[in-house]
This record gives C-alpha cells, structure tokens and sequence, in this order.
C-alpha cells in the first residue's frame, strides 16, 4: 500500500513537471551579427544523427533536413508563401489588430523574381529590424518595429552536454518566442506556428509545373491531428499514402506547454490559387485565435498551433513550441536501410515529445553548465567561436549513428546529398571535437575502422561501407587514413583509460601498422621510410618520401610502440622504436630543405628517386618542392596525444614559420585559383601550398585553395611551437570570412557543407590552454598562465583555474581519476584523487 502511495505521488510530481510551462532563461552570447550580416546565418537545431532544422538570422525556419537527407535552401515547398513559419497577432485596445511574420526583413536582391515570388513568404508583412546573436547551440534572434507594440526575441536551441551522447543526440528543435510589451496598456499576443504535412517530400523528388517552378513530390494522403494528452497539446504529422519504406517517411509533430489560450487548425481550404494561406491569414488575423477546418484539404494539408496570451504594460511573456520528429528508414551511402539510433530510442515523434518535453529545463541547465563554463575560459573569443561554433557539424547530416550505436560520417554534405562516403580516415584524422567532448562515440569509429572496415591482411579500406559486414570489402587503403587511425586509437585509449579497449583491439592494431611493411607497399623495405605508393587526403597517389604522409608514419610508429608496450609486446614495440628512429632521421636529413620539409618524387615502377629538373619523368599531382600547409599534421596529432616530437623540434619550428611566411595571403584580390574557392577577393587565408622554389607543372589538385581544416591543424601546430600571434591571425582570418553576410558562421564548408575537418577547431582549445589528459597514468597538463580553462577528455569536464600561487580543478560532470598534474614545468603528485562522485573540486597551492 505504502509502494503504491509513493507511486501515485511520483506521478502526480512527473504530470506537474509536464504541465508546467517552461521558459528559457538568459542565453549567453558570444558573438552578435547585425542586420547586414543576417542572409546566411542558418543554426542548425537537432541533434546528434538526428538530422536539423535551422533557425535562419532573420527568424525564418530554413534548411528542413530532417528526413535524412541533406536538404540546403529546402523549404518543403515551391517557393512562395506555404514554407513553414511562425507568425505574431497584436491588439492594442481600441486599434486595428496587425498580423506580421517573426522574422526580419528582405535585402535588395532578394526582391527580383521573373513572376513576383523570390523568397518565401515575401508577401507577408515583417519586421523591419532584425540582429542574431549566439553561443552555440544557443541562438538568438532580435525582431523590432517602429510600428508594432512589442519587441520580440526568438530563442532557439537544442540540448548539447559533453559526454551524454544520447541526450545530445535528441530529435528536437525548440523554439521560444519573448514577446515584450511595449506600450503602456495591456495587450493581446498570439504566437502561431504553421506547417505543411510534408512526410514524404524530402527534395528528392520533384517535377517542374507549367510555369517551370520546381515542386517536389511524395507526400500522398498525409494527415494532422490535433492532440491533447501529458500536458502538451499540438499536431500530430502522419500519413497514410507514404511507404513504410521510404526515406522519407516517418512522424513528426509541432507541441506547447502553453498555460495560454491555445487553438489550432488541422488544414485550411483546398491551395488553389494559394487560397489556403489567405484562408489561414484571415482566421489568424480576426482575433488570433483559429478556426478548425472540418475537412483536411490536400496531399500536404497544413496545419497551426497558436497560443494568446495578454501582457501587461511593459511585461514579456514567453510562447515555447517543440518540433519533434522520427524518421526510421536511412540509407546514406547503402543501397538498403541502415537505420537511425535514435528512432530506436523515439520511434513515434509524439512520443518523442512527450519523453523529451519535459526535460528541456534541465536539459536546458546542463547546455547552459557547459556553455557558459566554456565561455568563462581565459582563451582569445576567436578560438572559442571557431571551436563552439564548428560543433554544429556534429549534429548536421554529415553525422548520424546507426542503430547498433556507431558514429558514421560523411566528409561534408552537398545541398541535397552526402559528400565522400564512408567516414574517411583520412578527412575524420584532423578532427578533435567528438573524442574530447564524446569519447565514447569516438570509440565506436574506432571499432568501425579496426573491426569492420579491416581486411585479414591489414588494409584498412578508408572508406567504410554499409551495412557494416560490408565495409572491409574494399581493396582502398589511404596511407594518411590508416596512420592516422593508430594515432587515433592510441588516443582514444589515453583519455578513455580503458585498458580491455587496447586488449581487445591489439592484434587488429598489429595488422594495420603491419600492412605499411607489405613488400612494394608504403615503407615495403622496412627502413622507416614511406617510399611506395601513398593515396591520401589530396585524393591523389604521392610517388616517394614526402611530410604529410613520412610524419603521419612517425607518429603511428611511435604509438603502436607505447601500445606495445602497455600489451608487453616486446618484439613489436623495439621493431616501431628502430624503424622510428630511423624513419625521424632520414627525414631530418633529407627532406628538411633548411625551411620546410619537401617531397622527393620517385618512379612508381623502380621506386628510384628522379631527378627533379627532369619534370618529364614527373608523375602528375605530386607536391615535390612545395610548401604544403600540412606538412606536420603528423606533429600536430603526436602533440595533441602526448607522443612527443617526431623529427629535430628546430626543424619543426622552422618549418611552421615558413609555412606562415610562404603560405599566409591577407589578401586574395590578386590570387589566382583553378578549382574551387572558399577564399575570394579581399580576404585572408593559409594556401594549401606554396611554391617558393619552383612548382611542378601539374601539381597535386588542390594547390591553390584553403580550406578551413587544414587551416585549423597549421594554425595549432604553430601554438604548440609557441606561434601564437601568427596562429591567431590565422583563426581569426577564418572566422571572419564566415561572417554571417557571405558565409554561414555554423558550416565552414570543404568539399560539402558542414565539413568534418573543420571540428579540428576545437585542437585550439588544447593548444591554448595546454591541456593533455591520460586516463591510463592519471595524469593531466595545464598551461601555468595564470586564467581560468576549460578541460574535458570526453568523458568528465570542468574548469581548472591557475593563479601565481594555487591551481585548481573542478569537475562539472563525470569523474577524473588524478595522480599527478602538471602545471607549466611544475609537477604536483596528488595521489589517487578522485573527483566526481562525492568530491568536485580539487585545489593546491603552488
């Protein structure tokens, strides 16, 4: 009886959590971009394998990619006034009502269009002034009119909390509307939200009307229904015509919390001649309050949900709504469904809703925990944006996670399909964002690449297939890729501390380093050396020993050594010790040109070096005497994972200035580029190469770009060779160039949109803050100039703040196992600390 009076009252308390409204509180910001640089701000909202929608820096919802699939510029409809949006009714009293879209207005060359349509909703009234600020997740955008009694701010966010995958990974947009009173008398406000039912209508398929408008096909008797149930109350999006099958098939639904008035419209009128929007307009605009439609019009019948509310004088009321969605049936890159993880854990978008609703306020506090930790470091703001905001591609289509758990990725994607398949090696390399802020999805690539995509005799296809039992069918090995996963593992086993996860992994680790000594291969002779054919990241084969991939090489063979050892492998690890020591010499000795380290090109029938004046001899899409902008990127990884340096730390030094001096352009006016440009005109950048002593002919393809990626990777190689001023400049001439009005500050592209090098951003916050962590000795660096830094290992994160005389160390979430920190040169022993469950915090003085 006692059981079952504590049970009722439990679940009294859950329906009063679920009943009461929530209201966000106050977002931090970290960058503001004024109403000139609004047009391609896009905020992705959705999480982690999820898909998004992106709240737009006018307020506009754009980028509807939620049936996964890459959708840019998709608005689920013909271009016009049908795309979903949210509107705002206000009644002074004694005046005429005025009905406004929530969002900002039109540019100049937005208004041309050959029949009067060149934007969506361009024929409702908007706001005439709009700005957007942001600390991602969170955005902010700030609607003002001089003829409209309130101020409104739209508030849209979606969870993101270190080392909770799954509560980062929610399928859920959540908009807030702040709606401040203006005048002096109370005031009615409604908040309406509308939507078409566009289940089915992913972009992928389309015909072209008489006019020669695009409009996409799919959605085949969709239905809405009105629910009221676990204290939200909304539209239910289903269909009954769409197959079950079908990428794009799947729920969604749009709910409040609302303790305001709330009404609703499951359709409108039949859109001949866009009759239905003047239909819904009408209704909205009478008195705020909607009129349900008895019968559901259309294929794609669109539905509102408005909540009113009256404000008092110079009061703001909040109106919250929560876009929820589940769509099961993702190929990606397969032929046959492959899934999705988190329609496992939301198979119905109704019940996702009602499971994630009511724990926005915490979920909300954790973001918030986090954000404002991360903001609260002593770091330059540049390197916090370029980290912070590249988070974003964790949760666009490039990522999504199978239903077993498994991170996968393309490289980028394109406007209405992925980019590159297969979660290439060699492009996820640069990456540090998801292994410090995820471990344990970082770990899931791993077991990708070493367990799936591994063939018997160590090649490891660079390119992982799906399902997975296809992946290891492949004859694709990237030798940039391949290392560049020991090192990965190498640290993912450091900040993990998992022992088992190295045991159980070592000989699939043994094959992969074994597969560089294969007679003709990468280093067949076995000298330390990579001399063979070498595919790599420039998607080109290099002929002969050359930086990228020679320090890449070094950086794995010091890896699988410290492995080795930890596995008491003995004649493994002294075999990675000689050929290191050889191979770091050898490239000291020939390839550093007294500047930077060079390319020497060998035949790739004899493997004979060919003498570089005679070009004729010279395969196409070679570096030779280049200065490539990520020669080192093999130091910037063995730095990041304590390994040490890789060649002579002179050298490795000179070599970063040179990049600088040789590869750094503060203006791109007078460049000449033949592939692609993601730098133009008046901007900055780092090239991907220079030709201070002669280029070849047909150099590798990319020679003349920049891309952010390798931008990151340089720029933080010069931090940890005590380059600050010039890493900085480099950063900051990225972020610029995504600066709201030409690019979008939450998708630095490559070769796609929200492209995963970019999350090499985040290699800044360790560089900066001097930040090393192993999990297996327990020991963790800081740097000893005196602020206060945020750490996380992916799986317990905090802030440690460092005076002249003390140190300390709180943890925020997940536990840190200590036994000895090193502050600058000064070593304290702390014993076996533990911090976490109990005990937060940790301090000592120096």
């Amino acid at each position: 009886m006692k059981r079952l009076f504590v049970h009722a009252i439990c679940l009294l308390l859950a329906l009063s959590v679920q009943a009461e409204e929530w209201s966000p509180a106050e977002w931090p910001v970290l960058k503001h971009y004024d109403q000139n640089h609004l047009y391609h701000i896009a905020l992705p909202l959705g999480g982690i394998g999820t898909g998004t929608v992106s709240l737009g820096g006018r307020g506009e919802l754009r980028d509807w990619e939620i049936m996964n699939v890459p959708a840019k510029q998709y608005s689920t409809v013909t271009p016009g006034n049908n795309a979903p949006f949210f509107a705002i009714y206000t009644k002074e009293a004694g005046k005429q009502a005025q009905t406004t879209l929530l969002s900002g207005p039109l540019y100049d060359h937005e208004y041309l269009h050959y029949e009067g349509r060149p934007v969506n909703h361009h024929g409702f009234p908007r706001f005439s002034e709009a700005s957007f600020d942001a600390a991602y997740p969170f955005g902010q955008v700030r609607l003002a009119d001089k003829a409209l009694p309130v101020r409104v701010t739209v508030k849209g966010f979606n969870p993101l909390i270190p080392g909770d995958a799954d509560n980062s990974g929610l399928p859920v947009a959540v908009l807030s509307y702040e709606v401040t009173n203006l005048t002096d008398a109370p005031l009615e406000v409604a908040v309406c939200g509308s939507i078409r039912n566009f289940i089915g209508k992913d972009g992928s398929k389309y015909t072209f009307n008489w006019k020669g408008d695009y409009v996409p096909l799919g959605a085949k008797k969709n239905k809405n229904t009105y629910k009221d149930a676990d204290g939200l109350k909304g539209i239910y999006f289903h269909s009954e015509g769409v197959q079950q099958d079908d990428s794009a098939y799947g729920t969604m639904a749009l709910t409040t919390q609302s303790s305001g008035k709330v009404s609703y419209r499951t359709s409108s009128v039949p859109d001949d001649w866009n009759n239905a929007i003047l239909n819904f307009w009408d209704d909205f605009s009478a008195d705020g309050m909607l009129t349900e439609c008895d019968v559901q019009a259309d294929d794609d019948p669109m539905a509102s949900l408005a909540v009113m509310k009256t404000i008092a004088p110079g009061q703001t009321a909040t109106y919250s709504f929560f876009l929820t969605w589940s769509f099961p049936n993702r190929k990606a890159w397969s032929e046959s469904v492959v899934g999705n993880y988190y329609c496992t854990q939301y198979p119905d978008a109704w019940q996702a809703a009602c499971s994630i609703v009511p724990r926005i306020p915490e979920l909300e506090k954790s973001t918030l925990l986090f954000v404002n930790s991360f903001l609260s470091s002593s770091l330059p703001d540049v390197i916090k944006e370029a980290a912070l905001f590249n988070l974003a591609t964790l949760r666009s289509q490039t990522v999504f996670r199978l239903p077993s758990g498994h991170l996968m990725g393309w490289e980028g994607v394109m406007d209405r399909y992925g980019s590159c398949m297969g979660s290439c090696t060699h492009v996820w390399n640069y990456e540090m964002a998801t292994s410090f802020l995820f471990g344990d999805l970082a770990r899931t690539m791993r077991d990708v690449e070493f367990n799936y995509a591994t063939r018997d005799d160590g090649l490891m296809n660079f390119r992982a297939a799906l399902p997975l039992s296809e992946a290891a069918k492949g004859n694709a090995a990237a030798a940039d890729g391949q290392m560049g996963c020991i090192m990965k593992f190498y640290r993912d086993w450091q900040l993990s501390g998992d022992n088992q996860f190295l045991a159980d992994n070592w000989e699939q680790i043994k094959k992969v380093m074994s597969y560089a000594w294969v007679k003709g291969g990468w280093d067949g002779n076995q000298d330390g050396v990579m001399e063979g054919s070498q595919h790599n990241t420039m998607d080109v084969n290099y002929f002969g020993p050359n930086p990228q991939m020679g320090f890449w090489y070094l950086g794995a063979l010091r890896a699988a050594e410290e492995m080795a050892a930890a596995m008491k492998d003995r004649t493994f690890e002294k075999k990675c010790r000689q050929l290191f020591a050889q191979g770091s010499e050898w490239m000291d000795a020939n390839l550093f040109n007294g500047e930077y380290y060079e390319h020497k090109i060998t035949d790739p029938a004899t493997f004979e070096f060919i003498n570089m004046d005679d070009e004729s001899r010279i395969p196409p899409y070679q570096l030779g005497k280049g200065c490539l902008v990520d020669q080192l990127v093999g130091q910037y990884m063995a730095h990041i994972c304590g390994l040490g340096y890789l060649a002579d730390p002179t050298n490795i030094r000179t070599t970063m200035e040179n990049v600088m001096k040789y590869n750094y352009v503060d203006d791109f006016s007078r460049h000449f580029n033949n592939m692609r440009s993601y730098v133009m005109g008046h901007e900055s950048g780092l090239l991907m190469a220079s030709w201070p002593k002669g280029r070849l002919k047909v150099p590798f393809p990319y020679f003349a770009e920049v891309m952010t990626g390798f931008e990151y990777c340089a720029a933080v190689e010069m931090m940890y060779e005590g380059m600050e001023d010039e890493a900085l400049t480099c950063i900051k001439a990225i972020r610029d160039r995504h600066d709201g009005a030409r690019r979008n500050p939450f998708s630095e592209a490559e070769c796609g949109h929200h492209y995963a090098r970019s999350m090499a951003s985040w290699a800044a916050v360790l560089a900066s803050s001097g930040f090393h962590y192993s999990a297996v000795s327990g020991c963790m660096q800081i740097t000893d100039r005196p602020g206060r830094y945020f750490w996380s290992n992916g799986y317990a994160w905090g802030v440690c703040e460092v005076s002249d005389s003390n140190v300390s160390i709180e943890v925020l979430k997940g536990c840190l196992n200590l036994r000895k920190l090193t502050v600058g040169q000064r070593v304290i022993n702390t014993g076996k600390l533990k911090l976490g469950d109990g005990r937060r915090t940790w301090s000592h003085k120096l």
